[in-house]
């Protein structure tokens, strides 16, 4: 088997000289193969083996003239092998060796990704753990709602970035295959033999039926998914560029040493990082895109999605690696401020334990309608007015006939309501 984390840098993998590189293994296989069915001579394939080289700069010679890259390649490699190389290519056509490179490479995009989402999920569980029972506010609709853990949302999280994984294993299954059927799919020049051969030593799986290419829904669902993927952590991004806010600042990104947020104002901490995750996104959403616009080729193919794919694929997966690496890195570090969090949850005088009381009033037999006016008179009177909430819940005489200062008071406790906690965190093993 050929090592696939040969190119543990996500640049390199999109290089054009190893994209030359996997296209030179699948012809070697590929005479192995041949050389297996008696097709090519023992002789030959030790040549071919052991001479196959090329140059970037021959090859980009040779295309000036021939204006077709695999070609090129093809002619640069045949000066490095001699008489032998005659058998190179043999019932091949060019599809055949660049989608199976093609889908190689992508494999390993694939399984670098896989190993930042696996690390970034770690590190969401650390800090979910770490702030369990890191007390806040919980936000709908930009407003305080009901109290909740810090650590809540870094487990939410872990949780998509879990689903994530999921999804790209199965984009990585649809990717992981590779064609060498001939022109129009038909193995009219070739025995399938070759390709089940030169698949199998690629770690790829021969696709059921091609026609010149191998069908583009592959590469749209496998952007799709890195799209998905960086909507998961524009998600998280805007979550802290927004707790970093100046007038929530529950949270924000680390601030190194020497480090400058404005070139005007001295004093600005600014999340630029997030931003620029939140930015980057934006690219991934359009490059899947342009992996739908893929999909349809006239006939049994055309090259309407070849200049399309030497853009999107290396650009969106070294965005989406570069994104990875800066989200681990900010959560790692990312800093927590708990008495903010314990400030702002007070700062509406108690109106989060509203539904607290609703309820509690309820279950002294009150209906609900009167109920949750009682309630949300008092509410309004500290929104529009100022007051004191709890004061004016102890004073209000509907309220007093059914509950007492006691049960008053047991309303505007925060912990019942984070009674089920451990349970959610039990969920996740924590």
């Amino acid at each position: 088997m050929i090592d696939r984390y040969t190119h543990p840098d996500m640049g390199n993998i999109w290089t054009l000289e190893n994209e030359f590189r996997t296209m030179l293994k699948v012809e070697i296989l590929a005479c192995e193969a041949m050389n297996k069915l008696g097709i090519v001579p023992d002789e030959a394939l030790k040549d071919i083996q052991t001479k196959s080289d090329f140059r970037l700069e021959r090859i980009k010679e040779i295309e000036a003239v021939t204006n077709h890259d695999v070609i090129a390649f093809l002619t640069n490699v045949a000066e490095y092998v001699g008489d032998a190389s005659k058998y190179i290519h043999k019932g091949l056509t060019s599809s055949d060796v660049k989608d199976t490179a093609l889908c190689y490479m992508t494999v390993q995009s694939a399984d670098l990704i896989m190993k930042h989402l696996e690390k970034y999920r770690e590190v969401l569980l650390r800090r979910a753990k770490e702030h369990k029972y890191t007390v806040m506010i919980g936000r709908t609709h930009g407003i305080h709602a009901e109290p909740m853990t810090f650590g809540m949302k870094f487990i939410l999280w872990a949780d998509e970035i879990e689903r994530d994984i999921a999804r790209l294993k199965q984009a990585r299954e649809l990717m992981a295959v590779g064609k060498l059927s001939g022109a129009v799919g038909t193995y009219s020049n070739i025995d399938p033999f070759v390709e089940s051969y030169v698949c199998e030593q690629l770690g790829l799986t021969p696709v059921k039926l091609a026609t010149q290419v191998i069908q583009r829904d592959r590469h749209a669902g496998y952007l799709s998914t890195l799209a998905i993927i960086g909507a998961s952590l524009e998600k998280m991004a805007t979550e802290i560029r927004n707790l970093q806010r100046t007038d929530i600042r529950e949270a924000e990104e680390y601030f190194a040493p020497g480090q400058k947020g404005s070139s005007a104002m001295p004093h600005k901490r600014n999340p630029i990082t997030m931003e620029k995750v939140s930015g980057m996104s934006r690219l991934l959403r359009g490059y899947a895109i342009a992996a739908l616009e893929n999909v349809t080729l006239w006939h049994e193919r055309d090259i309407s999605h070849s200049s399309v794919e030497r853009v999107i694929l290396p650009d969106a997966t070294i965005a989406l690696d570069h994104m990875l690496r800066k989200m681990i890195n900010t959560i790692d570090k990312l800093l927590v401020y708990p008495d903010a969090m314990m400030a702002n949850l007070n700062k509406t005088g108690g109106l989060i334990f509203s539904q607290n009381l609703l309820i509690a009033l309820v279950s002294k037999g009150v209906l609900r309608e009167d109920a949750y006016i009682w309630v949300q008179r008092n509410a309004m009177a500290r929104w529009l007015q100022g007051a004191d909430f709890k004061t004016n819940v102890n004073a209000d005489p509907d309220i007093q006939k059914y509950l007492t200062k006691e049960e008053i008071e047991h309303c505007f406790d925060p912990m019942p309501m984070l009674r089920n906690v451990d349970l959610i965190f039990s969920r996740f093993g924590l």
